[in-house]
């Protein structure tokens, strides 16, 4: 067990961080009078609702489910009454998205879990680590995937799925990602620092699913009380193969690929993914909702998202899926503006939307309003630096131009698909090109051939 640092070897950009949250803990958001949940979660294929209008449901039962492997079920965040299906914008692609809303009963009653142990009552760290080694790796496995775990910095690829690499992809190496790079966002560096136990027994569950020789927590310098905290608790632990690497606080670190390039020196090959390099990339949140899969039996039905930007009492808070982003606002008391304007996630990766009636998802990790409106589009001025940002070495300019002209068939030409959707071309662009959305649509046209 180790401290490693780290030096930077991609271009992408010196960021203002804006962390304004990162000393406010973690509170519990009350309870919603209703939440709206929809379909898709997930990436892959989407699930289908088991309950209809009129069906009585519990806390933690499940609501929606796929046959298909690439897919994750979903649960009910409360209990009460199914009242009713209606559609949702897709904030990131603008089609209709099935939804039912269930109105809270504020009982709050929970479906029976499979529990193991509850982990706030640990005493014997060597009890629990024994406890998960006795756990066969498939039953593990089936634990995530009925929790409806998918990653939780923002991707929502199902986990049981990154955790089955194929055979023949031997991983070595696995990263436990707590770089948190994006500006405001402090979501991560709480987990961290208060939830710090459940991140590490996700860590040993995930260890004891791949069985990689090399273990790593990155976390970005930025953040050390979250490097020594963790280092403390490894130590405390008896968790003595686990590294933490410390990296420089620059934007994109926090991706996957960068984090392998910068860590390992590997790169992973255009188009492939990180089990080609032998690599398996995990966010904290991710690891902490394991452990609450595996040992206490918990689906996944909260998240931890920071609320910032223009509040009065900007925090993290701990709210149920489906809770409409207006509970949020109203709770950390949006400043009177003229104008402003909504982020789901951060500045560089979020997804503008304009209905406050938008609940919290999976895959959300921050809302963000900032004042003033948008910037309006321009023309492309050819100035290429969204080329001399791109941490993949793309030719970001090239992907508006082809989506407005329906080329999606080109954008595959000029490696769409290895774009990490990062925000960094959008950042420097002096043209207010939304580029990232662009990408977006280029690359579901694309799946949809």
């Amino acid at each position: 067990m180790a401290i490693i640092r780290k030096k930077g070897i991609f271009a992408g950009v010196k960021l203002p961080e804006n962390k304004i949250t990162e000393e406010e803990p973690v509170k519990r958001l009350p309870l919603p009078q209703k939440v709206i949940i929809p379909i898709q979660q997930n990436i892959g294929a989407p699930c289908q609702f088991i309950v209809k209008r009129g069906n009585e449901v519990k806390v933690g039962q499940k609501i929606a489910q796929s046959d298909k492997f690439v897919s994750a079920p979903i649960h009910s965040p409360v209990s009460g009454k199914v009242s009713k299906s209606t559609k949702l914008v897709n904030p990131a692609t603008g089609a209709l998205l099935d939804a039912i809303t269930i109105d809270s009963d504020g009982q709050d009653q929970w479906v029976d879990l499979d529990s193991i142990l509850k982990i706030e009552d640990i005493d014997s760290w060597e009890d629990a680590l024994a406890e998960i080694d006795r756990i066969p790796p498939k039953k593990a496995l089936e634990k995530i995937k009925e929790a409806g775990i998918v990653g939780l910095g923002g991707a929502t690829f199902p986990t049981h799925v990154k955790l089955s690499p194929p055979p023949e992809k031997k991983i070595d190496t696995f990263i436990l990602n707590g770089c948190e790079c994006e500006p405001f966002i402090t979501s991560d560096h709480r987990i961290m620092l208060e939830y710090g136990q459940h991140v590490l027994l996700g860590l040993q569950i995930i260890k004891k699913i791949l069985n990689p020789s090399r273990l790593y927590v990155a976390i970005e310098d930025n953040k050390p009380d979250a490097i020594a905290h963790m280092n403390k608790l490894l130590e405390q632990m008896g968790l003595d193969e686990v590294d933490v690497v410390s990296l420089p606080s620059r934007y994109p670190m926090g991706a996957e690929k960068t984090l392998i390039k910068t860590i390992l020196g590997r790169v992973v090959p255009m188009g492939g993914l990180p089990m080609d390099v032998g690599v398996v990339v995990n966010n904290v949140a991710t690891s902490k909702a394991v452990a609450e899969a595996v040992l206490e039996g918990k689906p996944l039905i909260e998240k931890v998202v920071t609320v910032t930007g223009l509040f009065g009492e900007p925090q993290n808070l701990l709210a149920r899926i489906g809770t409409p982003i207006s509970a949020l606002v109203s709770h950390c008391k949006l400043r009177e503006r003229d104008q402003y304007h909504i982020i789901l996630g951060g500045p560089m990766m979020g997804l503008p939307i304009s209905d406050l009636q938008f609940p919290v998802n999976k895959g959300l990790n921050c809302v963000l309003i900032k004042e003033g409106y948008a910037d309006d589009e321009q023309n492309c001025i050819k100035c290429a630096r969204c080329i001399a940002a791109c941490p993949m070495d793309l030719m970001p300019l090239k992907y508006p131009e082809l989506v407005k002209n329906s080329a999606y068939s080109q954008c595959s030409e000029y490696y769409i698909a290895n774009c990490i959707e990062c925000g960094s071309c959008a950042f420097v662009c002096p043209a207010h090109i939304p580029i990232v959305g662009y990408i977006k649509t280029g690359k579901k046209k694309l799946a949809e051939k």
